[in-house]
C-alpha cells in the first residue's frame, strides 16, 4: 500500500500552511528522510522530509497552494502500487481545504448551498486567487488551469494578468510604457498586510537617542579573536539585544502588550531581531530569555538565528512570542528611522549607522572639550497607549546607558 504523505503540523495554532515547491516530481524516485517538498507559514520556509522510500506516485497539492493539517499532499510507493489500501475504495486527491468536488456537480438550488471558495465551473479557488480575481475583475472563465483536474493557481491569473490583450483592460495602468505590475511573493504580502494592521492598531510615537559606542568598539576589538576562537562572530548585534535586555528587565512596562483587559506584562524578555532576506523582504527570529544570556551566549545565538534565517532553516516556533523586536537599519547607512512596532508587543528599537562624529565632552572638572566619538542614533518607537514620553525615555536611556557604560 501507498505511504500518504499528509500535511504536517509545524506549531502550536498552525492549522495551515502554503505549498512552496515540490523537490520531486512525480515519478522521480525518493529516499526515506530525504527532503520532499518546501512549506511556509509565519514567513518560514521548512523543507518536508519523505516519511518512507520510493517513487513519488501522485502529487495532490501544487505548488503556491495552500493546504491544511492533516490533508494528503502525496503519495510514495512502488510503480504500479494503488493508493488504496486493500478494502478501501480507490483514494481520491481531496480538494482543499477537504472539499469534495466532481465534474458532474450540478448548481445548487439557493446561493445558501454553495461552499466558500468553490465556483461551480472552476472548481476550488484558493483565497489568493480569489482576492486577485476580485481586484483586477478577472472573469475566471478565462483563466486556463494548470492545477489539479484543471485547478486554477495563482501563478495561473498572475500569468494571464500579463497577456498583452489583458493588461490595458484589466490592470488599468495609464501608461504601459512607463509602469509594469510586480506580483509580490506570499513573504511580501505578509509583511505588507501586518504592517499596515500595525499602523491601524498602535498609535505610533518615536523618541531618539544617541549614544557613545566607543566602550562597546574598545571591548569588540579586544575580544572578537577570542570569540572567533570559539566559532563565534561577535557582531554589534549582540550588544544592542544585551542593552535591550537588560533596559527592559529594569522597564518591565515596556516589555508588554495592549490588550482589552488591560496592559500584559510579560514574564519572559523574548527579543526579536529583523533579519533581511533581501529582495524576499525580512523575517523576525526570536531569541528567548535574553535577559538570562551572556553576551557569548546571545552572541552564539544571534549567529545561529541569523544564519538559519537566510537559509530558510528557521523552525516555525522561532518566529514567534517575541515580546520586542530589534531593527538594525543603520547597516543600509541609515542614521534613524521610524520602524513600525511588531504586534502584538509594546515598542521597537531602530539602531543607526555607526559613525565618527565631534561631540562635546565635559570631564570630572566641568571642563568641556571636542571630542571625536563613535556614535550611534537609538530610534524608539512606542504604543503610546501603553507608554508615555517619560516612561519611553526611561527606557531608551537604559539601553544608552548600557552601551556608554560597557565592561566586562
Amino acid at each position: 500500500m501507498a505511504t500518504r504523505v499528509l500535511v504536517p503540523r509545524l506549531g502550536e495554532g498552525v492549522d495551515e500552511l502554503t505549498i512552496v515547491k515540490w523537490l520531486k516530481a512525480e515519478g522521480d524516485s525518493v529516499k526515506e528522510l530525504e527532503s520532499l517538498l518546501e512549506v511556509e507559514t509565519d514567513k518560514v520556509v521548512t523543507e518536508i522530509p519523505s516519511p518512507a522510500s520510493g517513487v513519488v506516485l501522485k502529487i495532490a497539492i501544487p505548488e503556491n497552494t495552500p493546504a491544511r493539517v492533516g490533508e494528503v499532499m502525496a503519495w510514495i510507493g512502488q510503480v504500479g502500487e494503488s493508493l488504496s489500501s486493500p478494502g478501501e475504495p480507490e483514494a481520491r486527491i481531496p480538494l482543499h481545504p477537504s472539499i469534495e468536488s466532481s465534474p458532474a456537480i450540478h448548481p445548487p438550488s439557493r446561493a445558501s448551498d454553495s461552499l466558500p471558495g468553490v465556483d461551480l465551473q472552476q472548481g476550488y479557488l484558493s483565497p489568493i486567487v480569489r482576492k486577485i480575481a476580485s481586484e483586477y475583475n478577472v472573469v475566471l472563465s478565462k483563466v486556463t488551469g494548470s492545477g489539479l483536474n484543471g485547478r486554477i493557481t495563482k501563478q495561473d491569473i498572475l500569468n494571464y494578468l500579463e497577456q498583452p490583450a489583458i493588461k490595458p483592460s484589466t490592470l488599468k495602468l495609464e501608461n504601459l510604457e512607463r509602469g509594469i505590475l510586480l506580483p509580490v511573493n506570499s513573504v511580501r504580502r505578509q509583511i505588507a498586510e501586518r504592517m499596515q494592521q500595525s499602523k491601524q492598531i498602535s498609535p505610533h510615537v518615536l523618541t531618539v537617542m544617541e549614544a557613545d559606542m566607543s566602550r562597546v568598539l574598545a571591548h569588540r576589538n579586544a575580544n572578537k579573536a577570542l570569540f572567533a576562537a570559539d566559532g563565534i562572530n561577535l557582531t554589534f548585534t549582540a550588544y544592542f539585544m544585551s542593552a535591550i535586555a537588560a533596559a527592559l528587565k529594569a522597564n518591565p512596562l515596556v516589555n508588554s502588550s495592549w490588550t482589552g483587559q488591560g496592559i500584559q506584562l510579560h514574564a519572559e524578555i523574548n527579543i526579536g531581531m529583523a533579519t533581511s532576506l533581501g529582495a524576499e523582504g525580512l523575517i523576525v527570529p526570536v531569541l528567548r530569555h535574553a535577559d538570562e544570556l551572556s553576551l557569548l551566549g546571545i552572541a552564539r545565538a544571534v549567529n545561529d538565528l541569523a544564519s538559519r534565517a537566510r537559509s530558510k532553516k528557521l523552525h516555525p516556533e522561532e518566529v514567534r512570542d517575541g515580546t520586542f523586536t530589534l531593527t538594525n537599519h543603520g547597516t543600509g547607512g541609515s542614521l534613524f528611522a521610524m520602524p513600525i512596532i511588531n504586534q502584538p508587543q509594546c515598542g521597537i528599537l531602530g539602531v543607526g549607522v555607526m559613525q565618527k562624529r565631534p561631540i562635546v565632552i565635559t570631564d570630572a572638572n566641568g571642563n568641556d572639550a571636542i571630542a571625536i566619538r563613535p556614535m550611534i542614533y537609538l530610534s524608539f518607537v512606542f504604543d503610546h497607549r501603553i507608554l508615555d514620553g517619560a516612561s519611553a525615555d526611561g527606557f531608551l536611556m537604559g539601553v544608552k546607558e548600557a552601551l556608554e557604560n560597557w565592561a566586562d
